[in-house]
């Protein structure tokens, strides 16, 4: 397929189902693994290599760049999947294949083919401008402190967003009068990993703070921070750096959520509580709790789905993503953590101690989701940024 050619409906979604086949594939091996990637604060060996081995990390990837060039809504499902064998193994994998989804879709191509390529690169890290560079011959001399960046045990490009500098320290403005921010990817051996995860969920997500030190990078492993054109022409790079980056997060709470549903099923057929006539699956009020939850978690999986859905097709049929559209974007990524958060309470008020003693994968979900709903860009905020424009449509009516 060339750069210009978009796959046959058919053949994506015979794609996507290829992938998340792998995916639950994989997710066995994860699942065996959970316990001591917690205890090891990152995805293990045998957990990297079971994705590693299935070409998953690279579903967001161009085909001619060497990964699955996969559309949004199957990668998700690869993401959901993971997320639902282990909260931390699913955001760490979220992390990697989105901000890889991120530099081939608006990286310069040299650069990009320098990281995947026959290279078969993986990244990770902060590309929120936080440190600072200075323009040199052929690109930038990057320095400053990092967090948070998960997946960064088994990654080979470390992120690292900036502000260009003066000579005197001041920012340099862009065209548009704003300081001109970009994000540079880096070889992890040009960074220094300072550890600092200790965490009460998403513990094995190793999601360590790091240090960049005065180290160049060149003009082709950089681009703008808060560029809306990709260099791609698959259709999936328009939903934007937000739309991937921040969308991601979606599919990790609805693995949560799916496998608390799971758990706490499994956990009250044979579950007897004082006052309860037999197990606490057969009772009417669990039951109707129950139903209850599993609907909020359908509807918020359907939601994720018809959102970025319908973005990508009408940008596969070449009509700019509209205003209402991207704001709903917004609007599921976060809404979705909150229902996460309620289905995974729902499950643990009904484990009991089920979720109290270690090992216990309800346990990690409830850690997991707890952490997960902190995250600054799936803020409540968001929902009020994102009220207008869904408003608009229904004052249009």
């Amino acid at each position: 397929m060339t750069t210009t050619e978009i796959a046959p409906q058919s053949d994506t979604a015979a794609r996507g189902a290829d992938y998340l086949d792998r995916a639950r594939s994989a997710a066995v091996v994860i699942e065996a693994e959970a316990d001591q990637i917690e205890a090891a604060a990152t995805i293990t060996a045998p957990a990297f290599e079971a994705l590693s081995a299935r070409d998953l990390f690279w579903i967001l990837v161009p085909e001619d760049y060497g990964g699955a060039g996969l559309d949004i809504v199957s990668a998700f499902r690869v993401i959901q999947e993971l997320s639902r064998a282990d909260g931390s193994t699913g955001w760490a994998f979220m992390a990697n294949s989105c901000s890889m989804a991120v530099a081939a879709g608006y990286m310069n191509p040299t650069g990009a083919l320098g990281i995947f390529g026959d290279n078969r690169g993986i990244t990770a890290g902060m590309v929120v401008p936080t440190g600072s560079a200075v323009r040199v011959d052929g690109g930038f001399r990057v320095t400053g402190g990092y967090q948070f960046a998960s997946g960064s045990a088994h990654a080979d490009w470390i992120g690292a967003g900036f502000i260009v500098k003066d000579e005197n320290g001041d920012p340099v403005l862009d065209a548009d009068g704003q300081p001109d921010a970009r994000i540079s990817f880096l070889p992890r051996e040009k960074v220094q990993f300072l550890g600092n995860w200790d965490v009460m969920g998403m513990v094995g997500t190793g999601s360590y703070d790091y240090r960049v030190d005065d180290q160049f990078v060149p003009d082709d492993h950089t681009m703008e921070t808060f560029s809306t054109t990709p260099v791609r022409p698959e259709p999936v790079y328009e939903l934007g750096l937000l739309g991937i980056g921040v969308g991601g997060h979606a599919p990790v709470a609805l693995g949560l959520a799916q496998r608390a549903l799971e758990e706490i099923a499994k956990i009250v057929e044979a579950k007897v509580r004082p006052g309860y006539t037999g197990v606490v699956g057969d009772s009417d009020l669990f039951r109707l709790d129950f139903a209850r939850h599993e609907a909020m978690f359908r509807a918020a999986q359907a939601y994720v789905y018809e959102v970025y859905g319908d973005a990508e097709t009408a940008a596969a049929a070449g009509e700019p993503i509209s205003d209402e559209q991207r704001a709903r974007m917004r609007q599921v990524a976060t809404w979705v953590q909150e229902v996460a958060g309620e289905v995974v309470t729902f499950a643990h008020r009904w484990a009991g101690s089920a979720t109290v003693r270690n090992p216990s994968a309800l346990g990690r979900c409830v850690r997991d989701a707890a952490v997960a709903t902190q995250h600054a860009l799936i803020d409540r905020i968001t929902l009020a940024e994102a009220a207008p424009a869904i408003l608009a449509g229904y004052q249009k009516q």
